[in-house]
């Protein structure tokens, strides 16, 4: 690709129009590349802005798979963290009227840098819609995983059970918040319209789905029994990886909007100098590719961020005791796991 004249979206009925044909209009960057550095490069940024003068950016570019992000943290700080600076900056710079970042509920008490990273992309909207300079609205929405969005578990569950394999799934307890790519659009642009700048709106995902029920259903409905015609294989929690995810942080509570699924989550202040001053440490350590210096300071700009075995640990005894009729699937892996210990 050599020029974003090449680039095509998909219009509101499905149809494949050039990217130049939204002017002056919106632009949504997406960044899907898994070793790029696009969204950080500063001169490619600002020529878009110049070239389209968007009204409105819907800031999405992000590394988003986990264990890939534990082995290579930099690519997640330069990406996803520097990345947001930089368009966020220039949202400003080009006097956008809203900026709109897309994050995601690993972004609460996360174990991972991924999560982490996010979080400080919140804080960086936050830090920004503080500041009050020009006349940018800088907001957030918050939300979980997408179904049928790249990294999908069902699309992968229902091929393993076409080929007749196992249904690999992590950790039976393992329960995560789902939204169909409709809903999540069509809250994400109902919640930017009624955005006044510095709030975090997050989306209600209703209730939590235990993944290892997601994939015994799914083989149900091809016709099969779980654990006699599908086998499901628990292969453990990956790198980075948590039991389960939340929405709100303790500090944060909840407003009402007018739509019952959008709610607006209460700010943990930040001292704008103080994170101005770690963020800048963060993006010299990240242009000078110095991983120790940058994760340190991730680590400080993210006091929520803790490691998944501490957080797992917690998680999985306040199920067991909140739980005492868990499922065929829980005792067998429990089975596994003690039977693994014993050796």
């Amino acid at each position: 690709m050599n020029s974003i004249n090449e680039i095509t979206v998909k219009d509101r009925k499905g149809n494949n129009v050039p990217l130049s044909g939204y002017a002056n209009e919106v632009v949504l960057i997406v960044n899907t590349a898994i070793k790029s550095e696009h969204t950080p490069q500063y001169a490619d940024l600002e020529a878009l802005y110049e070239k389209y003068h968007p009204q409105v950016v819907f800031h999405a570019a992000a590394h988003k798979h986990v264990p890939l992000m534990e082995v290579s943290p930099m690519e997640a700080i330069k990406n996803n963290i520097v990345g947001t600076f930089n368009v966020a900056t220039l949202a400003q710079f080009h006097d956008v009227e809203k900026f709109v970042m897309i994050s995601t509920d690993k972004a609460v008490n996360p174990t991972n840098v991924m999560g982490a990273s996010k979080r400080c992309c919140e804080m960086i909207v936050q830090y920004l819609a503080q500041q009050h300079e020009g006349k940018t609205e800088f907001v957030t929405t918050r939300f979980g995983n997408v179904l049928g969005s790249n990294g999908s578990v069902i699309p992968l569950f229902k091929k393993q059970i076409e080929q007749g394999k196992p249904v690999t799934v992590t950790h039976p307890d393992v329960i995560r918040y789902f939204m169909t790519i409709p809903e999540a659009v069509s809250l994400v642009m109902e919640a930017a319209s009624i955005a006044h700048g510095g709030e975090i709106f997050v989306l209600d995902m209703g209730k939590p789905v235990r993944i290892v029920t997601l994939a015994e259903n799914l083989i149900r409905m091809y016709g099969k029994v779980p654990y006699k015609d599908v086998q499901i294989k628990f292969v453990g929690l990956r790198p980075g990886e948590k039991i389960k995810e939340e929405l709100l942080m303790n500090e944060e509570g909840l407003q009402k909007t007018a739509n019952k699924l959008i709610y607006i989550g209460k700010q943990i202040d930040i001292d704008i100098q103080t994170f101005g001053m770690k963020l800048g440490v963060l993006r010299d350590a990240a242009l000078k590719n110095n991983e120790a210096i940058a994760v340190s300071a991730l680590h400080k700009m993210v006091p929520t961020f803790t490691t998944p075995e501490e957080y797992n640990r917690t998680e999985l005894a306040k199920t067991k005791a909140e739980d005492p009729h868990r499922s065929q699937s829980t005792e067998l892996f429990d089975e596994s796991q003690s039977a693994l210990a014993a050796v």
